[in-house]
């Protein structure tokens, strides 16, 4: 019987469906002989092909996504800058506004005042007409003949004096008007080149985000067609399964048997959390759920009270106790966990079984439950590629057996 065991890397989540679908082995109770190797490769390739798409599709999405972000702050930054530019129009519009209102009514004070000195100078005109002893002869006497005459110079002079004072006022009014007008242009002229940029950023970003949305369309596309190969990838092997399936079999040193459920189907129980549906959360440990390295870390913290840290991207199976890998690291468990291999087995150590060509290419992972003998009792997730519950028997050979420190 052939077990798709899976991994459940953050960075590889369809490489789990593409190597379920590796040759299928069916066994019998031991001793026992494979009999059949039934290889789904028509689902693999369409869906690496489907997956190495969505990659370019999310790195470009994930592109035009800053370039987005940044077009929107500069949006924004000009549309400040636009407010800012407008408020000192209003203001300069209201200094301009308030000028005029001045310059007019000091013309009207020029002419009101030009007005009083025209008559005062017309009286003036006609009194010197009339001789000084004529004026005089109609005073009373002197000294009211000297209080006219001082009259008439000082209105005059005065109203000459306030003519010129208002006339100086008008120029310089005008001077401030032409000023705040020069201002008031420039002013509005930099908010239209501000409108001009902004609108030409507007609609860039429109185009950014639309091409943006297009290729998350083409991502959710390729992810439902992946989902579709998936169930029929499934719907493969349960047909596989129904044709031979049973509850004990064997792969080289690796040996199984009651298996509870024997279609390894026992649901989400246990007390794990993850419950949703397979692949669509990822857990406190950067693993996939309802995935086997995912129920053995949560069993290990949360049942057995062991120190389990984060994997990095290191999740699968097979690398939670690597010796080592190209880049120098040792195996995930060892390296952020403190794990270590041991040969006895005791309840609350993970049990790894190591790729294992097409039989288990990423691995598998259980918990020990118990003991006894050379029997090992343990408990898992997604065996056959369910994503669920189940129980078995195993021998201490073809695995490695690692225990965690304890919190």
């Amino acid at each position: 019987m052939k077990i798709p065991f899976s991994k459940t890397s953050p960075k590889n989540i369809i490489r789990r469906l593409s190597l379920i679908a590796v040759s299928l082995f069916m066994a019998f109770v031991i001793p026992m002989q494979i009999v059949q190797k039934v290889s789904a490769d028509q689902y693999d390739d369409r869906i690496a092909a489907l997956q190495q798409d969505i990659d370019q599709y999310n790195a470009q999405a994930t592109q035009l996504a800053e370039q987005a972000k940044t077009l929107q702050s500069e949006v924004s930054q000009l549309q400040s800058q636009a407010a800012a530019v407008q408020a000192q129009i209003e203001l300069s519009q209201a200094k301009y506004d308030q000028l005029v209102i001045q310059i007019t009514e000091t013309e009207k004070k020029i002419k009101d005042n030009q007005d009083a000195l025209g008559v005062t100078i017309a009286n003036m005109y006609v009194e010197d007409n009339i001789t000084p002893i004529e004026m005089l002869a109609g005073s009373k006497n002197i000294s009211n003949y000297m209080d006219k005459q001082e009259y008439r110079s000082s209105v005059r002079d005065e109203l000459s004096s306030t003519i010129t004072s208002i006339k100086d006022l008008k120029t310089q009014l005008n001077n401030q008007k032409d000023t705040v007008k020069i201002v008031l242009d420039k002013q509005q002229s930099e908010k239209a080149g501000l409108v001009a940029i902004q609108t030409q950023q507007q609609n860039l970003l429109s185009q950014t985000q639309g091409q943006e949305s297009a290729y998350q369309q083409l991502v959710a596309d390729n992810k439902q067609k992946m989902a579709d190969y998936a169930n029929q990838q499934r719907d493969y092997y349960q047909s596989l399964l129904n044709n031979g399936g049973g509850d004990s079999g064997a792969y080289g040193d690796f040996v199984w048997q009651n298996l509870s459920p024997d279609n390894g189907a026992g649901g989400c129980v246990d007390g794990y959390p993850y419950c949703q549906p397979q692949d669509s959360v990822m857990d406190q440990w950067q693993l996939y759920n309802r995935e086997c390295v995912s129920y053995v870390a949560w069993a290990l913290q949360y049942r057995f009270n062991k120190h389990v840290m984060g994997f990095n991207g290191y999740g699968n199976a097979w690398q939670w106790a690597q010796q080592s890998f190209s880049d120098g690291k040792v195996g995930s468990a060892v390296e952020f966990s403190s794990a270590y291999r041991v040969s006895d087995p005791q309840p609350g150590d993970a049990v790894v079984l190591p790729a294992s060509g097409n039989f288990a290419p990423v691995g598998h992972l259980m918990i020990v439950e118990s003991f006894n003998g050379e029997w090992i009792h343990v408990s898992q997730y997604n065996m056959f590629g369910t994503g669920q519950y189940s129980t078995m028997d195993i021998k201490n050979s073809g695995i490695i057996l690692m225990r965690f420190q304890d919190q």
